[in-house]
């Protein structure tokens, strides 16, 4: 057995589960990224995953990687910076304990995140939202589970991390619509739904049935679904709502794109903007002003 593997479990179980109390959103996060690089190592050089080391985990293999998720995945910015920040967190608990790899591992942590440009906003308008949900094929489990789960993120604004760790018990359907989730630095936040968001989801938690701890969206073997499989999902909703709506051609549709469509239409309802920060769970109103700027801009045009 090489390092790679006790290193990985004692990360796992010592660093994340027992010394930070990790929730279990971070945890899935932090195996489906690598899972996702030990696949793409394995392939690159031949190796089983039993027989790889720490120092196969260079800084050219994981910046190969991170080209991987951005031009053959078609992973967002977003979402290889999160990957990255999985690996610095291994890689910093590995410094610790494998001196041997110094060199390797102060490599590693040097990579650097990719600069987002926070001032760029882009949402769907009202036709191109419909458009969107009436992609999503009805006759089918995963089309009705599709369905359900974009009209929550378009109505609420939750964040992709916020639905994976959704659960049975956190829709509340009744008198008082909500829905109960745990953003970031694990504070609790309740979102109103709209009636018909509402009709929408208590309709597929009856379906999919589940226990209350159970996660709301799921797969067809019923686990949680993953960052990747949500993001292809809306990109594969969004190359089929293009067809009938041209306004979707070319248009980068991801899950951040349902939260911004989220906060301008309640900016265009003329909801206050620090109303819409305390909806979206955002710690700063610089944050949330992003969307004044890029209604501004619009109008500007």
């Amino acid at each position: 057995m090489t390092s790679l593997a006790p290193l990985l479990q004692a990360f796992f179980t010592d660093r994340l589960v027992t010394q930070r109390h990790s929730s279990p959103h971070t945890i899935a996060s932090y195996r489906d990224t690598f899972t996702l690089l030990l696949g793409y190592v394995c392939a690159e050089n031949g190796k089983a995953p039993s027989a790889l080391a720490i120092s196969d985990l260079d800084a050219d293999t994981v910046t190969g990687f991170l080209h991987h998720l951005e031009a053959v995945r078609g992973n967002s910015i977003r979402t290889r910076n999160a990957r990255l920040a999985a690996i610095h967190s291994l890689f910093a608990f590995a410094a610790l304990r494998h001196h041997e790899h110094a060199g390797v591992i102060q490599r590693v942590l040097a990579i650097q995140s990719v600069r987002m440009h926070r001032n760029t906003v882009s949402w769907l308008d009202a036709a191109e939202a419909d458009a969107l949900l009436a992609a999503c094929d009805q006759g089918t489990r995963t089309g009705r589970r599709d369905h359900a789960m974009f009209t929550l993120m378009i109505q609420t604004g939750l964040r992709i991390s916020e639905v994976i760790g959704l659960t049975v018990a956190d829709i509340h359907t009744g008198v008082g619509a909500h829905v109960h989730c745990l953003g970031k630095g694990r504070k609790e936040r309740h979102t109103p739904m709209l009636r018909a968001t509402a009709t929408v989801i208590g309709g597929w938690a009856a379906e999919n049935g589940g226990p209350p701890d159970g996660p709301l969206f799921t797969t067809s073997t019923g686990g949680p679904l993953s960052r990747d499989a949500i993001e292809h999902r809306i990109q594969q909703a969004k190359t089929r709502a293009a067809t009938c709506c041209p306004s979707l051609t070319g248009k980068r549709v991801t899950p951040h794109t349902l939260r911004h469509t989220a906060a301008m239409r309640l900016l265009h309802a003329g909801v206050d903007i620090t109303v819409i920060a305390l909806w979206l769970g955002h710690e700063q109103l610089s944050t949330t002003n992003i969307y004044l700027h890029a209604d501004m801009t619009l109008k500007d045009a």
